[in-house]
């Protein structure tokens, strides 16, 4: 039995290891969860009541309830009746429609021509006449009634006609409201058209036709009646009902009634029972909820609808989110006295995780849907939800293009607090009035949420970033810090290429800037793009201090492996010290393919047959840029350097080599695999003429006589400094 269990389960763990290892079983596994927490959270909200009470039923427990506070709540039962009775008192509205009569005598009219047409038609046989009868008249009459309207006379018909209209003008000068027009008619045929003297069957006829052909005047205009009754009982002011503190609420024995329950509630001493109908609305809130930000993920972010990792992210932030929700008001309702503690629910806080970690617009979404699963928690309580979306929006926007460091602790001691307390006194005005207490607590909970969502954000935010690989923007600005050990080193170790980077950095994020790149990212691959020349420094010029050069003792190809491997050499530096991938790829790819012209020449030099050199072979390995700040990088590092040794760099000098680099980049075809337009490429060009207009400026060169002029004074001022420094120490030793 048990070898039959271990190889049932070890075919089951076969089976099931690869449907694990499935991106959309991962995806659908992740979702199954979130919606089983998310739907159990907000479901706890319906938990059974505390007290075992039902209305018309005896309170069975020993103890009496008092109440714990005093209170003061809306008395919904008396609110009902009293809103009821003033909607029972709103009459019908009734539009009327001035053209019913004409109208109908209109049909009328029409009718009675046709039958006063075939009736007089001495041409037309009896038979013929009840035939046309049949056609022109649209209802159905008995079979007699035809005949008898074929032989009438015209006098007959005459009176038929005039007796019908005064009958129609009669009704509707008293009114005929739509709801009531079967009820109408009816008298109609039963009072008026009996009592006309006519032939029955003539009177037949003319009842068939005012059934026909009458139509209500009145109509009767719901919406506008629903709209006074809604009127009248929004008009009812709702009924407080006050509790005292001490006050008993209910007793062993007691007859359970509304007002018992009210009460209790009111305390939060009573839950109402958890019908299924509760759970299965938060399920499909909860399911819709998902479906929307699944549905935009899918459509405006690929990249995250189909990373399983940063859907668990979310997923947990949102979670994490809820749990401190629901920890709050726990709180609140232990304790009684703090009714406004919901404001100090950190709704900003995942905003500025989600927005920081993932993308701004995202965070926004989820912020609002947030928002909402925090107002169910508060049992609805629609000032809590407000405040929470309120502040989350404005801490997505704070964080939205972090500078530095700082600018995190910022958003939310200044612009979040400030956004709460605005917020939360907006709404306090709107619910309480101008009550000072409330007010200043109010204000006391949104600073304190302020702080609270800052600190837990900057708390928890390493550790998200560490376990979901992230490199979000803070991580760069930490990179970015010439503090970093790897800066360090390159400044002492490659000054020359230390100093290249800066000034490349400040052109790709000018550059960035412009088109719309991202100009964090840039300025520090920027200042990566060369850390592989740690390995071997003095290989490339810019950090050569003699005159010697060590490529003049090596052949074109040794010395182009040595450059070009500056590339693969940064990359694996980098990993050592856990750079993020996005930066290790500008450092693979910011020379692309490009080829070492200078040792391809020398080269092609060095072999007059021109046969045995092969153009690949001083090539980089690659790859070409794959994005736009990759692109960005490999432009700037070319135009810096190309710029760098020109002489005399006047500003149009510098726009010709600037605009001539990118376009040997561009036929060279390293620009082909990035999102690059040509309009972007003119507009790159111009901010690094701007940039380095700006570095190369012209300077005045000062005439000789003012030269020595300078450094007579120079000496002069050195000279009464050091009589000054001796009459001091002499007065010192004297004292």
């Amino acid at each position: 039995m048990a070898l039959v269990i271990r190889g049932l389960a070890s075919f089951i763990w076969k089976k099931l290891m690869p449907a694990l290892r499935n991106t959309t079983t991962k995806r659908l596994l992740i979702g199954i969860g979130f919606f089983t927490v998310v739907t159990g959270i907000l479901s706890m909200n319906f938990l059974p009541e505390r007290l075992k009470v039902n209305v018309g039923q005896p309170f069975a427990q020993k103890n009496p309830i008092f109440a714990n506070r005093t209170i003061e709540f809306e008395d919904k039962i008396k609110t009902a009746e009293a809103r009821r009775r003033a909607a029972e008192a709103v009459g019908k509205v009734h539009e009327e429609d001035p053209g019913a009569l004409d109208e109908t005598i209109a049909d009328i009219n029409n009718i009675m021509n046709k039958v006063k047409a075939v009736s007089g038609n001495q041409e037309m046989t009896p038979e013929q006449k009840v035939s046309q009868l049949k056609r022109d008249i649209p209802f159905i009459l008995p079979e007699g009634v035809y005949s008898s309207l074929a032989r009438y006379e015209s006098q007959t018909i005459q009176g038929l006609d005039i007796k019908t209209r005064e009958i129609v003008t009669a009704a509707y000068n008293k009114g005929i409201p739509e709801e009531n027009i079967g009820q109408i008619k009816s008298s109609i045929l039963e009072q008026d058209v009996a009592a006309v003297n006519l032939p029955e069957d003539a009177r037949t006829f003319m009842g068939a036709l005012i059934d026909y052909t009458l139509r209500p005047n009145f109509i009767y205009n719901a919406e506008e009646t629903q709209r006074k009754k809604e009127a009248a009982m929004e008009a009812v002011a709702p009924v407080r009902t006050v509790v005292q503190a001490n006050e008993k609420i209910i007793g062993q024995g007691d007859i359970v009634t509304p007002e018992h329950i009210q009460k209790l509630e009111a305390l939060g001493l009573l839950k109402a029972p958890v019908p299924v109908s509760a759970v299965l609305g938060i399920a499909m809130i909860v399911a819709l909820a998902m479906a929307v930000v699944m549905v935009y993920l899918y459509q405006n972010h690929t990249d995250i609808y189909l990373n399983e990792g940063f859907l668990l992210l979310i997923a947990l932030i949102v979670v994490f989110e809820l749990l401190l929700a629901k920890t709050v008001m726990a709180i609140q309702i232990s304790s009684g006295w703090a009714d406004m503690l919901g404001y100090m629910i950190p709704v900003a806080a995942a905003s500025m995780l989600l927005a920081i970690l993932l993308d701004t617009r995202m965070a926004l979404l989820v912020t609002a849907v947030l928002s909402g699963m925090v107002g169910i928690i508060t049992g609805g309580e629609l000032r809590f939800a407000l405040a929470g979306m309120i502040s989350g929006l404005v801490a997505v926007y704070s964080v939205s293009r972090l500078s530095q460091r700082s600018d995190m602790a910022k958003a939310g001691l200044v612009y979040v607090s400030s956004a709460n307390v605005l917020a939360i006194m907006s709404v306090e005005l709107v619910t309480r009035g101008m009550d000072s207490t409330s007010l200043a607590i109010g204000v006391l909970f949104g600073l304190l949420n302020g702080i609270f969502s800052a600190v837990l954000t900057i708390g928890v935010l390493p550790y998200l970033e560490s376990a979901f690989g992230i490199t979000s923007s803070v991580k760069l600005l930490e990179l970015a810090n010439p503090g970093q050990p790897l800066l360090k080193q390159l400044l002492m170790e490659a000054p020359g290429t230390y100093h290249h980077s800066i000034l490349v950095g400040n052109l790709a994020e000018a550059a960035a800037d412009a088109v719309g790149g991202d100009s964090l990212l840039v300025r520090v691959g920027s200042y990566y793009h060369d850390i592989g020349k740690l390995r071997r420094p003095y290989f490339f010029i810019e950090n050569q201090l003699s005159s010697d050069n060590p490529h003049d003792k090596l052949t074109p190809n040794l010395s182009t492996l040595i450059i070009t491997s500056h590339t693969s050499d940064g990359a694996e530096i980098a990993a050592e010290h856990k750079v993020p991938r996005m930066v290790i790829d500008i450092i693979e790819q910011h020379h692309g393919t490009s080829l070492v012209s200078f040792f391809f020449h020398r080269a092609l030099e060095n072999d007059k047959n021109e046969k045995t050199v092969n153009e690949e072979d001083f090539r980089y390995e690659g790859p070409k840029p794959q994005t736009k700040e990759a692109a960005l990088v490999m432009m700037a590092d070319s135009v810096e350097a190309a710029v760098r040794a020109l002489q005399k760099p006047t500003p149009g000098r510098i726009e010709g080599l600037v605009r001539r680099v990118i376009k040997e980049k561009l036929l060279d075809g390293q620009l082909d695999e990035c999102d690059l337009t040509f309009k972007d490429l003119d507009i790159i060009a111009g901010a690094f003429v701007r940039v380095l207009s700006g570095i190369f400026h012209t300077r005045v060169e000062y005439p000789e006589t003012v030269i020595k002029e300078i450094e007579r004074r120079k000496a002069r001022d050195a000279g009464i400094r050091k009589q000054s420094s001796g009459k001091s120490a002499g007065d010192q030793q004297a004292t």
